[in-house]
C-alpha cells in the first residue's frame, strides 16, 4: 500500500516556476515508478512525467519537455515536479501517482497507476 500527498501548488503569474512535491508512505517506495498527470476542468486526465523507480530513465508529455522535470529522493519518499516557464494551459489539478510497471510502452498510461494522490491545483494567469 501507498499512500501519496502532493504539495507545493499554487497561482502564478506567466512565466513563473512552481515545485510540486509528493511525499509518499511505505517502505517500498524505492520500488515504484512515479507518474505526474494533471487535469483541467471538462478534459481527461493527461501524462506529465514519469520516472523509473531508480531514476534510471525519465519521460515527458511533449507540451512540457524542456520546461518541466522529474525528479525522486528515495531516501526521503519523494518524487518531484519542477516546473518552470509556466504557461496559462499549464493550468490544473496535478496528480502524484504511483506504479511498479513502467517502462517505455506504458509510462503515460493512466491504467498502469495504482496509487494516486488528491491532487494539488496549479493556476497560472497570464
Amino acid at each position: 500500500q501507498v499512500h501519496l500527498l502532493e504539495s507545493g501548488g499554487g497561482l502564478v503569474q506567466a512565466g513563473a516556476s512552481l515545485r510540486l512535491s509528493c511525499a509518499a508512505s511505505g517502505r517500498t517506495f524505492s520500488l515504484y515508478g512515479m507518474g505526474w498527470f494533471r487535469q483541467a476542468p471538462g478534459t481527461e486526465r493527461e501524462f506529465v512525467a514519469a520516472i523509473s523507480h531508480n531514476s534510471g530513465s525519465t519521460y515527458y508529455a511533449d507540451s512540457v519537455k524542456g520546461r518541466f522535470t522529474i525528479s525522486r529522493d528515495n531516501a526521503k519518499n519523494t518524487v518531484y515536479l519542477q516546473m518552470n516557464s509556466l504557461k496559462p494551459e499549464d493550468t490544473a489539478v496535478y496528480y502524484c501517482s504511483a506504479s511498479p510497471i513502467i517502462n517505455s510502452d506504458t509510462y503515460y498510461s493512466t491504467r498502469i497507476y495504482g496509487y494516486w494522490g488528491q491532487g494539488t491545483q496549479v493556476t497560472v494567469s497570464s
